[in-house]
């Protein structure tokens, strides 16, 4: 895969911002698997959690290898602690990653537009980005997934409450909002693409998953469910979640 750092001006964030970017090439050298097609590359933002950024997926994980057997390119983006969202007191994140970020990605390079080669996929607060933006816009992606993803923030409100209210104003605003991903699961669609959720049974964020998933399959989404035992929220778990993903659902 070719890397790329890609550093541009934001309009939505009015800041300038890096955004790492894996590509598919036709060889990779000895022991990597690359796939022979011709076709636009397909494309998956991949999103980091709360304490990381644009870097760890390829620092923690071997997602170039994953992605080279698919004709894949990886999107990776940095939104700081932002839960993807346009903070009630900070920047348009939502804006940025929703937007902005695939019209640019889009504009220096030649990757498919089409849903049926589009994913989207994230580990904790970057589940909690990928569910919202696969229950907003449906129509997007042909798949999405959440790895021991941050699901239910109204749930969660009291874990970080200051930080709570400078990203949505309070607990409040969350519920039945557009931030609410309980909320989103309701919402009609002609398409709504399949989900794949996992976590681990040790895992703080384990009630949440299980809530999630509930819901999801009571609203009639196509879901797939992962419950990894005794599993915690750590690394080696997601480099074999997003393996999983990548092969069970990009073409």
């Amino acid at each position: 895969m070719a890397f790329c750092q890609v550093q541009f001006f934001s309009r939505s964030l009015v800041v300038a911002s890096t955004v790492n970017v894996i590509l598919p090439e036709e060889s990779m050298g000895i022991g990597v698997q690359a796939s022979a097609s011709k076709e636009l590359p397909q494309v998956l933002y991949l999103l980091h959690g709360y304490s990381d950024d644009h870097s760890i997926w390829m620092r923690r994980t071997s997602i170039e290898r994953y992605a080279a057997r698919h004709n894949l390119a990886v999107i990776m983006p940095a939104v700081n602690h932002s839960f993807y969202i346009n903070e009630a007191h900070g920047e348009k994140y939502w804006d940025y990653v929703s937007e902005e970020l695939p019209k640019v990605m889009h504009t220096f390079f030649r990757l498919s537009d089409k849903p049926e080669d589009t994913y989207v996929a994230g580990l904790s607060m970057g589940g909690y980005g990928a569910m919202r933006l696969a229950l907003t816009y449906p129509g997007r992606f042909a798949a999405a997934a959440s790895f021991s993803g941050a699901l239910d923030l109204a749930g969660s409100y009291d874990r970080a409450p200051e930080r709570y209210v400078n990203l949505f104003g309070g607990v409040d605003s969350i519920r039945g909002s557009e931030y609410d991903l309980f909320h989103l699961l309701e919402k009609k669609s002609p398409k709504r693409p399949p989900l794949y959720v996992s976590c681990g049974t040790a895992d703080g964020l384990y009630p949440m998953h299980l809530s999630f998933c509930r819901a999801a399959k009571e609203a009639g989404w196509t879901i797939r469910t992962e419950e990894i035992p005794d599993a915690v929220h750590e690394w080696g778990l997601w480099d074999r979640q997003i393996e999983v993903f990548i092969e069970s659902y990009v073409r």
